[in-house]
């Protein structure tokens, strides 16, 4: 089985969140192929794929991309397109390694709909009893044991309509929802970083606008309890209505760890540490109570652009570490 044309095929079946069934389809024919016998799980319309259902140890990534913004392309070192990294990249080492093994002994789960909702992994969940995991995502093959936690709010700012050539008798929303961005920029600070996703308010037509709305992501180290966290933005945001979208704490993984550093060693790979900075399926296999790390090949800061690329021979070997890790499971 070659790298590059696994890569490729993977790639070019597009699987936008909610769009993932031609994908599905083409893994369990190549699971069926390859001699395995792959089952779904399914919710509402959401599919997972299952191998080995009755394992101890899984293997976890996801099959959805973020719209498509770019197609395959292979420069000799990098591949790029969307997907490649998050998480293509990391389903092919898995196929790689499934080619080569002689005895499956890992669980293996490919989840929809990481992307949007997560409801491949909350369906997933819902169908095992709590074991030991390694989520694949975009880690520069770094063991990611801190995972960082998550808030997600929409402010909503309300401001009174004026005409447009005389501000002064009204007050404009866009401005409420910039200064609250600056006193934001002011108080928030390291470990705990945030962006604005979006902003929408104002029109064409000439008025002082009286409605603007803010969408801020915020990411936290486990070190930062999510209720502070969300007082202190709450009190800073005293003069919008706010609406949580998403709230989750962070978390540092326990024993798995020492299984993926047994299998890094023992795939003559040296062993480093990093954080995982954004939401992940692993946050609902945590709270389900599942002991579970992130790690896989690829540069997190390239995903969800254009730019979105993956090393090749990351690939290769994170492939050889899966095989090594199915060697050590009991």
């Amino acid at each position: 089985m070659d790298v590059l044309e696994t890569l490729r095929n993977l790639v070019e079946i597009p699987s936008p969140s909610g769009e993932e069934d031609r994908l599905i389809e083409f893994l369990m024919d190549t699971f069926t192929e390859m001699g395995y016998e792959p089952i779904t799980i399914e919710k509402e319309g959401v599919r997972d794929i299952v191998l080995n259902p009755e394992a101890e140890v899984w293997v976890v990534t996801h099959l959805d991309t973020v719209p498509i913004k770019r197609g395959f392309s292979f420069d000799g070192v990098y591949a790029y397109g969307t997907g490649v990294c998050d998480t293509k990249g990391s389903i092919t080492s898995i196929l790689l390694a499934l080619n080569e093994v002689k005895e499956l002994k890992l669980g293996i789960a490919l989840l929809s709909d990481e992307e949007e909702g997560g409801k491949g992994s909350e369906i997933f969940v819902e169908s095992f009893e709590p074991r030991k995991a390694i989520v694949m995502e975009p880690t520069s093959l770094k063991i990611a044991n801190v995972h960082y936690g998550s808030l997600e709010i929409v402010a909503e700012f309300k401001g009174v309509s004026s005409h447009g050539s005389m501000p002064e008798f009204g007050r404009n929303a866009i401005d409420l929802a910039i200064d609250a961005i600056i006193k934001l920029k002011r108080t928030i600070n390291e470990p705990v970083k945030f962006f604005v996703q979006e902003i929408k308010g104002g029109g064409d037509e000439y008025k002082i606008p009286d409605r603007c709305s803010l969408r801020i992501d915020f990411v936290f180290p486990p070190s930062v309890k999510l209720s502070d966290l969300k007082k202190t933005v709450l009190d800073l945001l005293e003069n919008a209505e706010v609406r949580i979208v998403e709230e989750d704490e962070g978390f540092v993984s326990n024993d798995v760890v020492s299984l993926l550093e047994n299998a890094i060693k023992m795939a003559g790979i040296d062993v480093e540490y990093g954080e995982m900075p954004s939401w992940t399926d692993a946050i609902n296999l945590k709270k389900a109570g599942w002991d579970v790390v992130v790690f896989g090949p690829g540069e997190l800061h390239y995903c969800h652009t254009e730019r979105e690329r993956i090393a090749v021979d990351e690939i290769l070997k994170a492939k050889e570490i899966l095989i090594a890790l199915n060697e050590i499971v009991v």
